[in-house]
């Protein structure tokens, strides 16, 4: 692949020390908490994409929809000659827009995994002569500094991963992303919005127990990198909504008392009866609190697309300073 160059800006030890100082400060507090990133094992992303089929789960399809409608709209918009992905994955949702980008120049997908980077570059290489690659292994809720590539850049955010961050995690994330722009730059972010509480908590806690087995995966992935002794099944899956917060929580229960041991980490960690780990916060949004926080960052909210049912949206925010101007529609 001579279009394809990789910037390696984590350790080969880094996911390892993650994990540990991760699973350390979650277990030993009060309530227990675990990042939801340590779902995503080769196992916890085959069991996302079954998730992302599943006739509960609507935010793939509905961001798929407003993808495959706007993507012209979008490259229109943003005249991106680089286009950055925070959390690119295998690239499938990207390359609609790469295929409606004309002027692209560059393609700069960020992820933690390098055999996926790669793997997504072949692809997209085979297809699309002439496009260069510029591959960053790296963590995307650090700040990270993007390789010199021709402007305007558009970075995408997709999938509703934003919800998966606290408020202040948020802002932070937000500000770093505005960082790496110079005016005129875009930001394409995807969030799930307010609905139906029936239809989010359906999304989160499926009739076929599909997530309910991602949920518990995390707790597989602790007993194998971490010579842990979860019993799996001895956790139930809960997902609520919390009305105020406006997000959706999935949680673990220890289904009795128990002690768990995390034989890397030295570590016993008990379990009262219906004691819960938080694993994920998902927030839903509406469009004036995303304005707010964008703004808030340096970004002007200046196109909002949503599916035909409203259900998701897509943002463009360009960077403060001469930049893009909303057009009508």
């Amino acid at each position: 692949m001579s279009d394809y160059q990789l910037t390696r800006l984590l350790d080969e030890h880094a996911a390892e020390t993650a994990l540990r100082a991760d699973v350390l400060r979650g277990l030993t507090r009060s309530p227990k908490v675990l990042p939801p990133k340590w779902f995503y094992d080769a196992r916890g992303s085959d069991l996302f994409e079954e998730i992302t089929r599943l006739p509960e789960y609507y935010p793939t399809r509905a961001e798929r929809e407003i993808l495959l409608e706007r993507a012209r709209e979008i490259a229109a918009e943003s005249g991106a000659r680089t286009l950055v992905e925070l959390g690119s994955g295998s690239s499938e949702k990207t390359r609609h827009l790469i295929e409606a980008l004309p002027a692209l120049d560059t393609y700069v997908p960020v992820d933690v995994s390098e055999s996926a980077l790669a793997g997504a570059a072949e692809k997209l290489l085979a297809e699309h002569p002439g496009l260069r690659v510029h591959a960053l292994l790296a963590d995307f809720t650090k700040p990270l500094r993007l390789p010199e590539t021709p402007g305007p850049r558009l970075v995408v955010f997709l999938g509703g991963t934003i919800g998966n961050l606290l408020p202040p995690e948020r802002a932070e994330f937000l500000h770093a992303v505005r960082a790496m722009l110079s005016p005129g730059d875009a930001l394409l972010m995807g969030t799930d919005l307010v609905k139906e509480e029936s239809v989010l908590v359906a999304a989160y806690d499926d009739a076929q127990g599909v997530t309910a087995e991602f949920n518990r995966n995390v707790l597989a992935v602790i007993n194998r990198e971490l010579d842990a002794d979860f019993p799996t099944e001895d956790f139930a899956h809960v997902a609520l909504w919390d009305r105020e917060r406006e997000w959706i929580e999935m949680r673990l229960r220890a289904r009795s008392e128990l002690t768990v041991k995390i034989r890397a980490l030295d570590l016993e960690v008990p379990f009262a009866e219906g004691e819960e780990i938080q694993t994920e916060v998902s927030a839903k949004f509406r469009q004036d609190g995303v304005r707010t926080e964008l703004a808030d960052a340096g970004l002007e909210l200046v196109q909002w697309w949503t599916d035909a049912e409203g259900r998701f949206a897509l943002s463009l925010a360009v960077a403060d300073g001469p930049g893009l101007m909303p057009s009508a529609g």
